[in-house]
């Protein structure tokens, strides 16, 4: 047996002796004897120190191990993994806060991550240590017992590069596992750091290929002692594949790609060989990566040994491209197991059969065991981008049920076999099509929940419309006219359609029954991009929106029952704890993503923040400053017959970030058209090695050409003049 530490090993030693020498053992004083039981009750918590002590820190973090989640999992006091248990459940068995007193919740402190783009991490904590990531995926430890900082730890990740994301410079959140914690940094490495000081351990190097744009903003995972890792970057050019490393040392343990490769190269494995036989070589995929990054969802059932995987979109997104000749393009937008020892192939499901809308999988998903049709079936439960709501058995990748959780245009649903029915208009290579979904998804990154006790899952739901056209031939890494993103690396082998989409945007929470396949209650909202949800034993769900608030609802029945004011849109879930006998909720603040680089839903700004609430808070809120959005540009003399060309490499060059002058409103990265008269007059100094390149500002050095910056001034002050009230 362990010899205790030393304060409980010298009172077992004084008790024994003791025992041996009753007579002393008559001497002893009421309130020595009390003494001695207290040290015995408390010998732990005294060698590990003060509570946020180095002491204490690595003693409760260094107790963080797979059997310790799952064992968390019968209590949740703590949030030791990113979606609380292994099954990413985010349901809480916590009752102090509940419908009944929620609207007693107060500010208890609030935490300032000193950032200023997209925060989309869900708060860690064990025994009321936090770890939180904000843009740039830099890691905050932090004391919630006061809410001050512990340390804090940034990666040095190039501020230049920042363009080479599709979706702003977030970082969802961090892992832990016996005294270290693990974070996936933006340009592609894997870190290992010290829970008690933020020291680094080590560091990985993930990526494969460092001239195309992968990058990472998923949060590992952890279990059996390896850390498990995806990446991003399928709108580039890239091949997915996610990587298993040992979490004490870093070395690789396995790895397993998403899409085949070259097939006039040995396979990996059997699972891509038989992939490659769902592509048609003749468009040569494998130069173009074929996409499927799997830069989110991953999922562990411990009993199975199956890790589960959400693989991306096609590269590019246009299936007649990579694959002329059609097919499914395995594993593009699917359910993968792999075998969590090995990573060895188990099974797949695919939910859109060669994607060609950017429909990807990589949606958080939960695994939940249901009473389907009489029967007790394991499942997985997902409702990724193409705005079906599924029901897959985990245990052999077998299809239960599917059903639309918004109105689709693409499907009409999905037969027995788990097939979709699509609308025949839906690939047509002549004509565009304002997919319903758009791109950006019925549901996107935004975590759901789900509460065994109502049997409901909450759900963001959505709707952003896109309207696109696609493309004859794919020209890569190079600018063309009306190619959404292209001088930025985007190839996703559609144009954007001068056209708009004929359906609205819309966002709303649902509360979902995934056995009869039905919605039960919903609340709309004033926007897209709302944030994740997290429910409890407390009858509660909680959520963040796109408009600044923070909401509590009833979770039977929808009713709202209290919010506060969080000064910008929250795209990030909650999570809640047990401190000291005191239940907290915390959510981590700050507007982003790539709906929120553009795009906003609020009066006020503020920078990003970690909230804490309990019943009872009385810490006053921060002030929160009015969003200056500015006047309509004035003052550019352009050239009338520049704006329509202007307009093409706009939208090539700028609109992924800036949005469409003075039509949208800005969001974390600042509108055009509501910019001065002297940074657009001076654009030029501002492309070619300007000074925001330290903000993630791409050098367009060699890719545009000071004609065309003259073209796009012309069209920014054009757009701006079209609209300004008469």
């Amino acid at each position: 047996m362990k010899q205790p530490a030393e304060p409980v090993w010298f009172a077992h030693r004084f008790l024994r002796d003791s025992t041996q020498k009753r007579s002393a053992s008559r001497d002893l004083s009421a309130g020595v004897a009390v003494a001695v039981v207290a040290v015995l009750l408390h010998g732990s918590a005294l060698a590990q120190g003060a509570k946020g002590s180095a002491e204490h820190i690595r003693a409760v973090t260094g107790a963080i191990d797979s059997a310790a989640i799952v064992a968390n999992a019968k209590t949740t006091n703590d949030w030791p993994s990113y979606g609380l248990d292994y099954a990413e459940t985010r349901f809480s068995k916590l009752d102090q806060i509940n419908a009944d007193n929620v609207k007693s919740l107060g500010l208890q402190w609030s935490y300032s991550l000193g950032s200023d783009r997209g925060v989309e991490a869900t708060p860690v904590v064990v025994d009321g240590i936090m770890y939180v990531t904000a843009s740039w995926s830099v890691v905050h430890a932090v004391d919630t017992r006061t809410g001050k900082k512990l340390w804090t730890y940034d990666p040095g990740v190039d501020r230049s590069k920042g363009y080479r994301g599709c979706c702003d410079v977030v970082n969802r959140g961090v892992a832990l596992y016996k005294g270290k914690v693990f974070v996936g940094a933006y340009d592609g490495r894997l870190v290992a750091l010290d829970a008690a000081t933020g020291a680094k351990v080590w560091e990985k190097d993930t990526l494969i290929d460092h001239e195309h744009s992968y990058t990472i903003t998923g949060a590992p995972r952890v279990f059996n002692g390896k850390v498990v890792i995806g990446n991003g970057g399928a709108e580039y050019g890239v091949r997915g594949y996610v990587t298993a490393y040992d979490a004490e040392t870093g070395n690789q343990a396995w790895r397993w790609f998403t899409v085949p490769g070259d097939p006039s190269k040995p396979f990996e494995d059997a699972s891509m060989e038989a992939a490659a036989k769902t592509w048609d070589p003749a468009g040569k995929w494998w130069i173009n990566g074929g996409g499927g990054t799997a830069w989110d969802t991953i999922t562990f059932d411990p009993d199975l040994n199956m890790v589960y995987i959400g693989t991306g979109n096609g590269s590019p997104w246009n299936r007649s491209l990579r694959s002329p000749a059609g097919g499914d393009n395995l594993y593009l937008g699917s359910i993968v197991a792999l075998n969590a020892d090995t990573g060895k192939y188990v099974w797949h499901y695919q939910e859109t059969p060669g994607d060609n809308w950017d429909y990807t999988s990589t949606q958080p998903m939960i695994l939940a065991d249901l009473t389907i049709d009489g029967q007790p079936r394991k499942v997985v439960l997902h409702a990724p981008k193409n705005g079906f709501f599924f029901v897959i058995d985990r245990t052999n990748g077998k299809f239960i049920s599917a059903k639309n959780f918004v109105d689709v245009n693409w499907a009409t649903g999905y037969d027995a076999g788990g097939r979709p029915i699509e609308a025949p208009e839906a690939r047509s290579p002549d004509k565009s099509f304002d997919s319903i979904p758009g791109p950006y998804g019925a549901h996107n990154w935004h975590p759901m929940s789900f509460n065994p006790q109502t049997g409901l899952v909450y759900l963001p739901a959505q709707g952003v419309p896109i309207n696109l056209t696609g493309e004859k031939a794919l020209t890569q890494n190079k600018m063309e006219p009306f190619k959404f993103g292209s001088t930025t690396g985007w190839n996703v082998g559609f144009a954007l359609n001068a056209t708009p989409p004929k359906n609205l945007p819309f966002g709303r929470l649902l509360a979902w029954d995934p056995v009869q396949q039905k919605e039960v209650w919903r609340a709309e909202y004033v926007a897209p991009w709302n944030g994740g949800t997290l429910t409890t034993a407390g009858n509660l769900v909680f959520q963040g929106t796109a408009d600044g608030r923070f909401v509590a609802y009833n979770a039977k029945t929808g009713e709202k029952l209290w919010q506060s004011p969080l000064g910008t849109g929250a795209v990030a879930a909650p999570a809640t704890y047990m401190v000291d006998g005191v239940q907290y909720v915390s959510i981590a603040v700050g507007w982003g993503g790539v709906f929120g680089i553009s795009q906003r839903a609020t009066e006020t700004e503020a920078p990003g923040t970690v909230y804490t609430f309990a019943v009872g808070g009385k810490a006053p809120m921060p002030e929160f400053a009015k969003y200056q959005m500015g006047n309509l540009l004035t003052g550019i003399e352009y050239d009338p017959k520049d704006v329509p060309e202007g307009t093409a490499i706009y939208v090539a060059a700028c609109a992924t970030c800036h949005g469409v002058p003075g039509v949208d409103r800005g969001g974390n990265v600042k509108n055009l058209g509501y910019s001065t008269t002297e940074k657009i007059g001076h654009l030029k100094d501002i492309v070619f090695k300007g000074p925001f390149r330290d903000k993630g500002m791409p050098d367009f050095t060699g890719k545009l050409t000071e004609a065309d910056v003259v073209k796009i001034q012309a069209f920014i002050q054009g757009t701006a003049d079209a609209i300004r009230p008469k």
